[in-house]
């Protein structure tokens, strides 16, 4: 019999492990320094910039890079340039759900003898804590949307420790925190969350958190607005579907303006910013950066042995035989799903770098967790026949261990963040000393 408290308790042992890992790989010696990097330098740079120095021409950048915390191998300029000004190539999403920690570190940063400049130890520490705070939340909100699932409890706590522990997400919170992925994966969950509670229940409420979310979401990183092309899968049948469109038109207008002044009022933050550095509200910030939808690498960012989803986060994989069970319950609940996934994997693997940099796994995916989250679910539930369960979870048991495996093989450069093909991972993998 499952305890009352057991999905509370699992999450609880997650933080534990989480907190021990992050401390153990990076708050020690000078290892912080990587804590914040690369892209996420950039989504970190509106902090400073607005709270310290007062510069969102980010003119502070060369001196606090360059020379104070100058680590040539961690160098990374987020800053473009656009009609003569400088700004910032990022989205100020991550930055906002980052911002309760920075002003926690920066409080505590003079009497604790750090330097309160937004870059030294205390704050990437406090970034660190923002993600692995995030990842356990958004676990949270997960447990709540399979709930509506009307998922066993014990089924969901497999779920929960499937994917806490046997997908990217655990990297991306516990060691690289200061990317996006994990701050949409929290957004992400809260919007699908609210937005299952709007189609059960038409109250205003759930339909303006939901547009709050949404307007979190874009501004965490534009593209994940794809979310929205989820809502007919989250609505669970095309009449209930149907209805609720036709409720924010005719009962519900009033609702249906709130909302919508509530996904653009969070999007004229960036549009402020933007106004502030160029005199513009809208500005294309990724320079030559672009999408080429003649030229998707669909098969690749799945599939490949340079980032491919399924070969570095394989649990993925082994959750969509839960879309057999969801095909033979509810056709349009697989049908409205599968096109969400395809138009979503479509997009993704579209952008000129696919392989999205340096990065564990097809890291695009974390956000969208909930899926493949929805599909362990149906399939612990379905899967009755006691050998075959066994084999499943078995199979889960690995995965998981086999995810930390790999998770500890890029950390050590053994499996490297751009350059992969097939020799060099099953080196990795099976002999990693071959790999000079």
């Amino acid at each position: 019999m499952v305890k009352k408290h057991s999905t509370s308790f699992l999450l609880f042992i997650i933080s534990i492990i989480l907190v021990f890992s992050a401390a153990n790989v990076k708050w020690g010696g000078e290892r912080w320094h990587s804590i914040i990097r690369d892209d996420g330098k950039g989504y970190y740079a509106y902090l400073p910039a607005i709270f310290i120095y007062q510069d969102l021409s980010f003119g502070f950048y060369d001196k606090i890079e360059n020379e104070k915390y100058f680590i040539p191998q961690l160098v990374f300029d987020y800053r473009n340039e656009y009609q003569g000004s400088i700004v910032n190539k990022y989205y100020v999403g991550t930055a906002i759900a980052e911002l309760p920690f920075f002003l926690m570190a920066h409080a505590l940063s003079e009497p604790m003898g750090y330097d309160s400049d937004g870059y030294s130890k205390i704050y990437y520490v406090f970034v660190n804590i923002a993600g692995l705070f995030y990842m356990v939340l958004g676990l949270y909100l997960l447990w709540k949307i399979l709930l509506l699932y009307q998922i066993k409890k014990s089924n969901i706590n497999i779920v929960l420790l499937s994917i806490g522990l046997g997908t990217h997400l655990f990297y991306y919170a516990a060691f690289e925190p200061c990317m996006s992925h994990v701050y949409s994966f929290a957004a992400v969950n809260a919007f699908v969350l609210w937005s299952k509670k709007c189609f059960i229940e038409a109250k205003s409420k759930y339909l303006i958190i939901a547009a709050l979310m949404f307007g979190m979401i874009v501004l965490i990183r534009p593209v994940n607005g794809l979310v929205i092309l989820a809502l007919p899968f989250v609505s669970g049948s095309f009449p209930v579907f149907k209805q609720r469109l036709q409720e924010l038109f005719t009962k519900k207008y009033l609702a249906t303006i709130g909302a919508l002044l509530s996904v653009f009022g969070v999007l004229f933050i960036q549009g402020i910013i933007y106004y502030l550095q160029t005199g513009h509200f809208i500005i294309y910030s990724y320079g030559t950066d672009h999408f080429d939808f003649l030229d998707s690498h669909m098969i690749d960012i799945l599939f490949s042995y340079k980032k491919g989803l399924f070969l570095y986060t394989p649990i993925c994989l082994l959750a969509c035989f839960g879309s057999y069970y969801l095909f033979l319950k509810n056709k349009f609940h697989f049908f409205s799903l599968l096109a969400f996934f395809l138009v979503l994997t479509y997009v993704l693997a579209s952008w000129w770098s696919w392989w999205y940099g340096g990065s564990f796994s097809s890291r695009v995916y974390v956000e969208y967790l909930f899926v493949f989250a929805i599909l362990l679910a149906f399939a612990l539930e379905h899967i009755t026949i006691k050998k075959w369960r066994n084999l499943f979870m078995a199979s889960l048991f690995f995965l998981i261990l086999f995810n930390q495996k790999q998770t500890y093989l890029y950390r050590i450069g053994h499996i490297h963040f751009v350059d992969m093909d097939k020799e060099w991972y099953w080196n990795s993998i099976i002999d990693p000393l071959k790999l000079k």
